[in-house]
């Protein structure tokens, strides 16, 4: 068993225009004050980091591990959620998500996308040269129109986006292989890869590649009313990152899973502040201790009622509260008798 090593923080839904979250330097020394020993870095933030810079230059690389280290952090991973989202956008979604990429590029899908490919191979490189083993991104979506089998699918529908999904992956998982970091898919609502199942048919057509693996975040599992724990059960041995947060649903007469188009704050399913929702953080940190997690324990707050200020302050001992020690020994070896195998026939009766 491995100790699961935090707390941490995703600075995407911190970092803003205003000091000190406008800066690497400002944002570590703020998230060193509220007692994290880690950062997952958002790539698209240029206000925090320069991805073509750190695939480029392993010196730019030392200086940001350095800055971080003046405040007693280091960074646990980079992300790459939007970018890997526009890997595969159907064009219902065009108009919406060309907000992800460089304005030269709105209004052309084909352009958008090399630029996400490009975004995720850079990503590879700047991971290997800050020494990371993981990366987060989302897998984006050809068929979540669909999601609802009505109308009916046409036959094959669904197995012809997967095929297109995974060859378009295919050559990012391999450049991810060729620097040694696996590359970790947030199982997400609005992905193509959403749950179980969905990871498993695009790890089929893959070839069970060794680097497509899990961030696991619970959160969404309960909106989905999915088993997060039982999930773990499954997946563990591809589970390589871990985002803590939380969430609630509370269905009622007039709305369930869907939300009835209502804003967060009105859905039967909302996200909240680690410890205000429903998910159960002590059989999860036991299970991912039970098979060996030894990944980083990352906050990445979302919440529609509390502020990100308190859910910031109080997510470092949350997850300091919740992180176990791996126990080294057993608990009973103080009544160990010892034994050889002589001893253990006699004990069997088998002379």
């Amino acid at each position: 068993m491995k100790t699961i090593k935090g707390p941490a923080i995703f600075l995407a839904q911190f970092s803003s225009p205003n000091p000190p979250f406008n800066s690497l330097t400002g944002i570590a020394q703020w998230a060193a004050s509220l007692g994290y020993k880690g950062v997952q870095i958002p790539t698209w933030d240029n206000r925090l980091f320069d991805l073509k810079r750190a695939a480029e230059s392993k010196s730019y690389c030392d200086q940001v591990l350095a800055t971080l280290a003046d405040h007693g952090l280091t960074v646990t991973e980079l992300s790459t959620h939007l970018q890997g989202q526009l890997v595969a956008v159907h064009p219902a979604y065009d108009v919406a998500f060309d907000g992800f990429a460089p304005s030269s590029l709105r209004k052309n899908p084909r352009a958008r996308q090399a630029w996400a490919v490009e975004q995720l191979l850079l990503a590879a490189l700047a991971s290997a040269n800050l020494g990371l083993r993981a990366h987060v991104t989302f897998s984006g979506a050809l068929a979540w129109p669909y999601v609802y089998p009505w109308p009916q699918r046409p036959v094959g529908l669904i197995e012809t986006a997967f095929q297109e999904l995974a060859k378009r992956w295919i050559p990012v998982l391999n450049a991810f292989d060729q620097v040694g970091v696996d590359l970790c898919f947030e199982i997400h609502p609005g992905e193509d890869l959403h749950d179980g199942i969905t990871f498993e048919m695009f790890l089929d057509r893959v070839s069970q590649h060794p680097r497509c693996n899990l961030l696991f975040d619970p959160s969404h599992f309960v909106l989905q009313q999915l088993d997060y724990l039982e999930f773990i059960d499954f997946y563990h041995p591809r589970i390589k990152m871990f985002h803590v947060k939380d969430a609630e649903f509370r269905p009622s007469g007039r709305q369930g899973v869907y939300g009835g188009y209502q804003a967060w704050v009105d859905r039967a399913g909302r996200f909240r502040s680690p410890g205000d929702g429903q998910v159960d953080f002590v059989s999860i940190f036991s299970k991912l201790t039970q098979y060996g997690f030894e990944g980083w324990a990352v906050l990445e707050w979302e919440c529609c009622i509390k502020s990100s200020e308190q859910g910031a302050a109080e997510g470092a001992p949350f997850i300091a509260r919740h992180i176990i020690q791996a126990a080294s020994s057993a608990f009973d070896d103080f009544a160990a008798s010892g034994g050889d195998q002589s001893a253990n026939r006699q004990l069997l009766g088998l002379g």
